[in-house]
């Protein structure tokens, strides 16, 4: 591909069909006056929704409404997706050269993008834990829906990405009593890296005030239901594509007069959209990242150059991977 000097050429990761990825190559203009042009360190694939386009179970419904900033293509596919990347600086505004970045990109080696939809990371925060930037948002986001408060006692069921980092912000709160709670046990010792309790679903502590579910099966979500307290708010963040989901409405969900209620990052929280923007939401989320503890989401990067082959092995459910980072070469 003949390409001036004022292009240059990215290799980007698009979703072609059921179960099939490629790596594409693409030439990139010159930023923008308003652009800066990034150079991307890391990616990190977002393995519940990602799983959804992988399979191409985005219901027709939802095309528009799932569309992430900067996607390329249309559902079903080819679509090029993602939205956790973070990079350096390369080209733009003088202020921003050289710094490095998070931006709700796809995964893609070079790109550009307005100044205004970046974010800046503190200079103490590795770029590579700067991956979960996306996932706190959301998790952000769910904790001002669910409104837990100090000496609640809250349970998280589903020690996913989301669900870890939900029990990560509640074991902040004074007094509060934090389970994570999950099928396997193993994520025990993820819990005790974030400072939060463990509990299988048969073990875990009931009357809970709060309740969060984020394992993306209907069985966790009766779970849920189970653990909650008298007039308790049980927050569904699980998302099932097109996947119908049975929900245990009967028995006594009507009598303790509980609250379903759903959240998704795609608006901020009503409790907080008078006052924020999507900017300082973002900027709050990547501030959030800097305890080392979070470490413990993150699995052993792998190169960007084995995405394509290693995508079915990193999104099987049974792979145990949480997070896993992108290194871009």
């Amino acid at each position: 591909m003949a390409v001036s000097e004022s292009t240059d050429i990215a290799s980007a990761l698009w979703y072609c069909g059921p179960g099939q990825v490629e790596i594409r190559r693409e030439a990139i203009a010159a930023p923008k006056g308003n652009e800066v042009r990034v150079r991307t360190l890391y990616s990190a694939i977002s393995r519940g929704t990602e799983a959804l386009v992988f399979g191409g179970r985005i219901p027709r419904t939802e095309f528009e409404r799932m569309r992430a900033p900067f996607m390329a293509g249309d559902f079903p596919f080819p679509v090029k997706y993602g939205y956790a990347t973070v990079g350096w600086v390369e080209s733009g505004a003088e202020r921003l050269r050289g710094k490095p970045v998070f931006a709700l990109h796809p995964h893609q080696s070079v790109f550009n993008i307005a100044a205004s939809a970046i974010a800046e990371l503190p200079e103490a925060l590795p770029p590579q834990r700067a991956v979960l930037a996306a996932n706190m948002e959301t998790a952000l986001n769910a904790v001002w829906d669910a409104a837990p408060g100090p000496s609640d006692r809250i349970a998280i069921v589903g020690a996913g990405v989301v669900g870890s980092l939900v029990a990560f912000l509640c074991g902040h709160f004074p007094g509060a009593d934090v389970t994570l709670v999950d099928i396997n046990p193993r994520r025990a010792e993820l819990a005790k890296a974030l400072g939060v309790g463990f509990a299988r679903p048969a073990d875990a502590k009931g009357d809970c005030d709060v309740v969060v579910h984020a394992s993306g099966s209907p069985e966790g979500l009766c779970t849920a239901i189970e653990l909650a307290g008298e007039e308790a708010t049980v927050l569904e963040m699980s998302w099932y594509g097109d996947t119908t989901v049975t929900a245990m409405l009967g028995g006594s969900f009507h009598s303790r007069r509980l609250r379903l209620v759903s959240s998704q990052v795609g608006k901020i929280a009503p409790s907080h959209r008078p006052r924020w923007t999507h900017g300082r939401r973002l900027a709050a989320a990547v501030a959030l990242l800097q305890d080392p503890r979070l470490d413990a989401l993150l699995a052993p990067a792998i190169n960007f150059e084995d995405l394509a082959k290693r995508m079915p092995e990193i999104l099987d459910a049974g792979s145990g991977i949480l997070c896993q980072p992108i290194a871009y070469p």
